[in-house]
């Protein structure tokens, strides 16, 4: 009791003697402090765990340890999960979109710490995932649950978890703009200059830490940049298609083989089968082994021969064709290590895994063109660019977020030289996705039970309106029995000219009965034994499920010209009636609310 005081009159003090506006920018601060330190810890536990268990692989032999040491920590992560966390923490951003989508921001408390840990053991041990959707949830749970504490309102909420978001993202690759641009186009729907500027706030914070903590050198280091030339720029329109596909093949891929893992009822068959696929993979193809950060660096320094160490592909590094081979298996197999990583258990995002797809496609792509161009080509296409810029088009294509890939290469790299490039490669993916898929692979769950907000804001208030908001309930039911002279004192008493007909057994709706249809006859007592309800009720134009959208309701509403529908449950029991007229109320006052949320 007395500590629950201290914190209302704590909350009441803040309210007299601080202005919201400055709180809020104060608690954006505070959170890309908190996100940045959460982002470090992440990297730093994955890079000991790494360590411990492969410092001391040797580099010219194929090591057996890989079969056993991806497997170990999923089985290690899941177990975590279920006995400890006891909640399903996977596809982090996803879950962030449906906090926001609810239009409640809430994010358990134990995302703070139990995304980190079950990631860190997950990569750490080989798992093929990234780290920075677990720390993309982490921070958005520490926003989300400090704008609890301090009981702000549901609109603050969602500004907090973006600056968690986006301090994470900043962060983690030292990369505040790419923070800025990944929280407005990935997260968040309109923002004004308002809401903004806390998440610049968090961004500037979360990146200045983290050069505090571990200096101010890129995250990848890269001094050979080739100049901007507009000859090259078919070469540059032929990378971002191949990016724009390679996406597709990624997302579709990663949600039908998820799709298989979720059919397995047993988690212990999902750990076999999981582990099974990532070990035998990893074996053979060690650059999966883990984020995959280490290839990258090897790929746009020119230390490729780096890249077949401990494979069986070795022998021939000297050969150009043996190590495109081995990089395109290794594009087709890393959506299969990938998924099988986080349906067998393991906790992990598909940020670094895009990041990494993109690197080999783009020197793949570039070292496919200077083998074949060799004799018609009057230059060649620098390796290190095209794998730099691979990696922003293929991150552009899966999340579906070009200003995010273009701004985080950039800052990586510290190359800024390069923006020419990746901008043609990252717009030209974007667009050649979008003509497959209409949502990143982060929000089509989400889209598919129509629990997604867009930047569209017709659909994204529909969205945030809810069937049980619009259901009226105050109608007089009827029974299919029920005489015209019991349907007239009915009448008498009612408020309404419609009147649902239900099964006086089972309450399931069977039909609907109009006043109008009844007018002509209601004041001639003479019939009143002799007509019934079951006679004179019709059926209605349709019936609304209580689970349907709203987009889905309008949608039938303007195919059936209908002014008033009724709700039934799963099990067709009568709930009461939409209409037109409640849908538009309620459409505008959200509007108004969903509109003042932006200023």
């Amino acid at each position: 009791m007395i500590k629950k005081d201290w914190h209302i009159k704590m909350i009441a003090w803040r309210e007299e003697h601080v202005p919201q506006r400055h709180f809020i920018l104060i608690l954006s601060f505070v959170v890309g402090i908190l996100a940045s330190v959460a982002a470090n810890l992440l990297k730093y536990l994955i890079h000991l765990i790494h360590i411990l268990l492969t410092e001391s692989f040797s580099r010219d032999q194929v090591n057996y340890w890989y079969l056993l040491f991806p497997a170990i920590g999923i089985l290690l992560a899941s177990l975590f999960v279920r006995y400890i966390v006891k909640d399903d923490i996977s596809h982090g951003i996803t879950k962030i979109l449906y906090a926001i989508s609810q239009h409640k921001s809430i994010i358990k408390l134990h995302n703070i710490w139990s995304s980190l840990v079950s990631s860190s053991i997950t990569i750490g041990f080989g798992g093929s995932v990234g780290a920075e959707a677990p720390i993309v949830l982490t921070g958005s749970a520490i926003g989300s649950n400090l704008g609890r504490f301090f009981k702000m309102d549901k609109k603050t909420l969602m500004l907090l978890v973006g600056c968690g978001a986006a301090g994470a993202v900043s962060g983690i690759f030292k990369a505040p703009i790419a923070g800025l641009m990944f929280t407005l186009e990935v997260l968040m729907f309109d923002m004004t200059l308002g809401a903004v500027v806390p998440i610049i706030i968090s961004s500037v914070t979360a990146t200045t830490l983290s050069y505090v903590i571990s200096g101010h050198a890129f995250m990848f280091n890269f001094s050979s940049v080739q100049a901007f030339g507009v000859e090259r720029i078919p070469f540059y329109i032929l990378l971002g298609v191949v990016c724009g596909l390679v996406s597709l093949y990624f997302t579709r891929g990663m949600n039908k083989i998820e799709g298989v893992f979720r059919k397995i009822q047993s988690p212990w068959k999902k750990l076999l089968l999981g582990g099974t696929v990532l070990s035998v993979l990893i074996f053979f193809f060690p650059p999966l082994y883990g984020e995959g950060y280490e290839t990258i660096e090897a790929l746009i320094n020119g230390e490729t021969a780096s890249v077949l160490d401990r494979t069986f592909f070795q022998p021939f590094g000297d050969q150009a064709w043996v190590l495109i081979l081995y990089l395109s298996l290794i594009v087709f197999f890393k959506i299969f290590a990938t998924a099988s990583t986080n349906g067998a258990g393991g906790v992990g995002g598909i940020f670094a895994p895009s990041l990494f797809l993109g690197s080999l496609t783009g020197f793949v792509v570039a070292h496919t063109v200077n083998l074949l161009g060799v004799n018609f080509l009057s230059f060649q296409l620098s390796l290190e660019n095209f794998s730099l810029a691979g990696m922003s088009g293929v991150m552009s294509g899966v999340m579906h977020a070009p200003l995010t890939g273009i701004f985080l290469i950039a800052e990586l790299t510290g190359s800024y030289s390069l923006f020419m490039m990746l901008m043609i490669v990252s717009t030209i993916s974007y667009m050649t996705i979008k003509i497959f898929e209409k949502h990143s692979l982060y929000a089509m769950r989400l889209a598919q039970r129509g629990e997604l907000i867009t930047h569209d804001k017709d659909k994204a208030v529909l969205t945030l309106l809810k069937m049980d908001r619009v259901i009226e309930k105050d109608f007089q039911i009827l029974y299919p029995k029920m005489t015209l002279g019991e349907l007239v004192k009915v009448i008498s008493k009612s408020k309404r000219n419609l009147f649902p007909v239900v099964n006086p057994d089972n309450q399931t709706l069977i039909g609907i009965l109009l006043l109008d249809e009844v007018r002509n006859i209601m004041f001639r007592p003479e019939l009143y034994q002799r007509f019934t309800v079951k006679q004179l009720m019709i059926s209605p134009p349709a019936i609304l499920h209580q689970d349907l959208s709203m987009e889905q309701v309008m949608r039938i509403f303007e195919d059936t010209n209908a002014w008033n529908l009724p709700v039934v449950d799963d099990k067709k029991r009568y709930v009461g009636f939409v209409s037109k007229s409640e849908i538009f109320n309620s459409y505008r006052r959200v509007l108004q609310d969903f509109a003042g949320e932006q200023e």
